[in-house]
């Protein structure tokens, strides 16, 4: 593999950590994806042993550039919020950390910024010349901001306040689940969502991603916004390719 045209991804998850080499010219894993459970208690040093040990499965080029994702905000390498994994995390610097122990070039990045630009660069949005905005519906809401192939990172876009609620509350896929919503109800809060967003950024294209949109055509016909918006298409493969990406092009800077 030519460093030039393979990078590793990982994708540190709430219940798994999933590593990858990737072929950058077509976005695809280049060999078999190695998961590893996440650890109970994930503390960094406690997910970097993970990581270490999913290295040690994938036995890969020590050249290869490594990009690392972190379910919550990353400047300059160093985690800013943990709304979702161990508070043990804020202010860790997970590119020394990561860099150190696998004594491989890393770059960590945020988990919903890595699936978007690949959704960006190889999915849905790859023949978008404007502002895209990738959306993540799970748990909460991950975003994405890529404006002609540039990521603009840490929106977190997921914690607008709207009509006095922080917007994942009532609009995740979680709250779908928590109230029995229908799609059709859970359609009306996407379209007060979506239109927000819509208001704030007049984006030229939304992308809808997260596991439920496996059943986009339940819901995504009847959100009512101008902006035309499309279901992801890397679906679970997303993080790990961006990840993968964004270290390459930042090895090769």
């Amino acid at each position: 593999m030519s460093a030039q045209t393979h990078a590793v991804g990982v994708d540190f998850g709430g219940s798994g950590i999933k590593g990858a080499p990737v072929d950058l010219e077509r976005g695809e894993f280049s060999a078999d994806r190695v998961r590893i459970p996440t650890p109970d208690h994930a503390t960094p040093d406690n997910v970097a042993d993970v990581v270490d040990e999913l290295f040690d499965e994938l036995d890969l080029d020590k050249s290869l550039p490594v990009g690392i994702t972190i379910p919550g905000v990353v400047r300059h390498g160093v985690v800013g919020s943990a709304a979702n994994i161990d508070r043990s995390w804020i202010d860790a610097d997970a590119d020394a950390l990561f860099t150190k122990r696998l004594d491989r070039p890393v770059t960590v990045v945020n988990d919903a910024d890595a699936a978007g630009l690949a959704e960006a660069r190889y999915g849905a949005a790859r023949d978008c010349d404007g502002l895209v905005i990738v959306t993540t519906l799970g748990t909460g809401i991950g975003s994405a901001l890529i404006h002609r192939g540039v990521l603009v990172p840490n929106s977190e876009l997921g914690h607008l306040e709207v009509e006095g609620h922080d917007a994942e509350s009532r609009a995740a896929n979680s709250a779908r689940e928590r109230e029995e919503l229908s799609w059709e109800d859970w359609a009306d809060r996407l379209t007060t969502y979506y239109a927000t967003l819509e208001k704030l950024f007049s984006p030229d294209l939304f992308v809808v991603g997260g596991g439920v949109s496996k059943k986009s055509d339940k819901f995504i016909g009847r959100i009512g916004v101008v902006t035309p918006l499309v279901p992801a298409e890397l679906r679970n493969t997303a993080g790990i390719v961006g990840a993968a990406l964004l270290a390459s092009e930042t090895h090769e800077s």
